[in-house]
C-alpha cells in the first residue's frame, strides 16, 4: 500500500514540476515577445515620425519596418550561437541569459534620442537595440519550447509545447494593452514622451521573468545526454549534417504562421491607420482582442495534435488562412471595431493558432536530443528572415505600388501558405515518435546484469 502511495505521490510530483515548467515557459516567452511586438507596434505608428521623418509616411513606415526586419537577421545568428550551448551546457541557463539581452534592448530603445536631437545617430542607435533584440530572441524560442516539451509526457508534448507558445499571444496583447493606453494620449504628447513607457516597463517584466525562470529544473532527456557525456561537439554542424532536409522543411512549415501573423499584428496597424484611416486605439484594440481569444485557441490545436496528429492540424491552419486571405481585408474595409476584430481574430486565432499550436512538438521531434536546440532554433529562426522580417516590408510596398488596393497583399498572402503545405506535404508525421534517439535510449539504460 504505501508503495502505491509513494508512486501517486511521485507523479503528482511530476505533474506539478510540469506544469510549474510550462508556466515559467510561457511567462518567459510572452516577455520576450512583448518586447519584440512592440518594437513592430512602434514601427507602424511612431518611428516613422521619430527616427526618419524626412521620408514620406508610407515610405517612412516601409523604412522603419526595414529596421523591424533587422532584428530578424540577427535572430538566426542567436539562434545558432545560443543553440549551441543551448545542446552543450543546458536548456535552462542559456534560456535565463536570452531573457535579460531581450529586455535591456527593449529598455534601452525607450531612453533613445531622436532623429530631431541627434540626427543620423537616432536611428543607428534604434537598429543597435534592434539587433539585440534579435540576438536575444533568437535564442529564447529554442529554449522555451525544449524545456516545455522535454518534460512534457510523451501523449502530451502537443499541449504542453503550446503552452510556451501561449508567450507570443500573450506578449501581444500585453504589449498591446500597455501601448494603447498611451496611444490615447493626444498626439503631441504621445510623441513627446508617452510612447517610451511601454519600453521602460519592459525593466519590470525583466525581473519578473528572471525569478520565475530560476524556480525550474533542466529538462531531464537533456540530463541523460550529459550524464552519458554524449553531446555533440558543434551541435549546429551536426544539425545540419544529419538533419539538412529537416532544417530545410522546418523553414518552409514556419513560412505561412510566421509571415501571417505579422500580417495581423504589425503590418494591419500600418494599413488601417494609412490606407483605412481609422484611429489607431481602434486598431490597437482590435488586436488585443484578438490575440486574446487566440490565447484559448493555441492549446485546443495543441491537445488536437496528440490526438489527430502534428501534420493535418498545421495543414488546416495553413489551407484556413489561404482562404481567409480575402475576406479579410473585405472585413477590414468596413471600418468599424467589430468586424476589423472578427477579421483579425480568425486571422489569429483559427488560421495562426492551428499553425503555431502544434508548431513547438513538431519542431522538438524533428530533431534528436544532442542537437535539438540548434537544430529547431536554425529552422525556425532561418524562416524568420524569409517570412517574418520580409512580410511587413513587401505587403507595405505593395501597398504603395498598386495606390492602396489591398488584393496584391492577399495574393502574397496565399503563397506564404502554399509554400508551408507544400513543405508540410514532405513533413514526416512525429507526434508518435520517441524524443530520445535510440543510441541515447541505451545510454539511459542501466547495463544487464552478468
Amino acid at each position: 500500500m504505501s508503495g502505491n502511495v509513494n508512486l501517486v505521490q511521485d507523479e503528482t510530483a511530476l505533474n506539478r514540476e510540469r506544469y510549474k515548467v510550462a508556466l515559467a515557459s510561457m511567462v518567459g516567452i510572452a516577455i520576450e515577445w512583448y518586447d519584440f511586438f512592440l518594437y513592430g507596434t512602434a514601427a507602424a505608428l511612431v518611428f516613422n515620425k521619430l527616427f526618419f521623418p524626412q521620408f514620406d509616411p508610407l515610405v517612412g513606415t516601409i523604412v522603419a519596418f526595414a529596421t523591424f526586419a533587422v532584428g530578424f537577421l540577427s535572430r538566426p545568428i542567436g539562434g545558432i550561437f545560443f543553440g549551441h550551448l543551448g545542446d552543450r551546457v543546458g536548456r535552462k541557463k542559456i534560456y535565463y541569459v536570452t531573457l535579460l539581452i531581450m529586455g535591456i534592448g527593449t529598455t534601452v530603445v525607450g531612453l533613445l534620442p531622436t532623429y530631431a536631437s541627434v540626427g543620423i545617430w537616432a536611428p543607428i542607435l534604434l537598429v543597435t537595440c534592434r539587433i539585440a533584440q534579435g540576438f536575444g530572441l533568437g535564442g529564447a524560442w529554442g529554449g522555451a519550447v525544449l524545456m516545455a516539451v522535454e518534460h512534457a509526457p510523451s501523449h502530451r508534448r502537443g499541449l504542453y509545447g503550446s503552452l510556451a507558445q501561449l508567450g507570443a499571444p500573450l506578449g501581444l496583447v500585453l504589449g498591446t494593452i500597455v501601448f494603447g493606453w498611451f496611444a490615447r494620449y493626444p498626439e503631441k504628447q504621445f510623441l513627446s514622451w508617452a510612447w517610451r513607457i511601454p519600453f521602460l516597463f519592459s525593466i519590470v517584466l525583466v525581473s519578473l521573468g528572471s525569478f520565475v525562470r530560476k524556480t525550474i529544473a533542466e529538462s531531464p532527456i537533456f540530463q541523460k545526454v550529459k550524464e552519458t557525456k554524449t553531446e555533440a561537439k558543434i551541435p549546429v554542424i551536426e544539425a545540419i549534417v544529419k538533419h539538412p532536409k529537416n532544417v530545410l522543411l522546418a523553414m518552409g512549415v514556419r513560412f505561412a504562421e510566421n509571415g501571417l501573423f505579422y500580417i495581423y499584428a504589425a503590418f494591419v496597424f500600418a494599413y488601417a491607420v494609412q490606407i483605412l484611416k481609422v484611429s489607431r486605439t481602434m486598431i490597437l484594440d482590435a488586436v488585443t482582442i484578438a490575440a486574446t481569444i487566440e490565447v484559448f485557441a493555441i492549446p485546443l490545436f495543441g491537445y488536437l495534435s496528440d490526438k489527430l496528429g502534428r501534420r493535418p492540424v498545421y495543414v488546416f491552419g495553413a489551407v484556413f488562412s489561404a482562404v481567409w486571405s480575402f475576406p479579410f481585408f473585405w472585413m477590414m474595409g468596413d471600418k468599424s471595431l467589430w468586424m476589423a476584430t472578427l477579421a483579425i481574430t480568425l486571422g489569429l486565432a483559427v488560421g495562426h493558432a492551428a499553425m503555431y499550436g502544434p508548431q513547438a512538438s513538431l519542431f522538438s521531434e524533428m530533431f534528436g536530443t544532442r542537437v535539438r536546440y540548434s537544430g529547431a532554433s536554425l529552422g525556425y529562426q532561418l524562416a524568420s528572415i524569409f517570412a517574418g522580417a520580409l512580410t511587413p516590408i513587401i505587403a507595405t510596398s505593395l501597398l504603395d505600388r498598386y495606390k492602396g488596393m489591398s488584393w496584391p497583399v492577399a495574393v502574397y498572402m496565399v503563397i506564404l501558405a502554399l509554400i508551408t503545405v507544400v513543405s508540410l506535404y514532405f513533413v514526416s508525421e512525429t507526434y508518435k515518435k520517441t524524443l530520445e534517439e535510440p543510441q541515447e535510449v541505451a545510454l539511459a539504460m542501466p547495463a544487464p546484469k552478468a
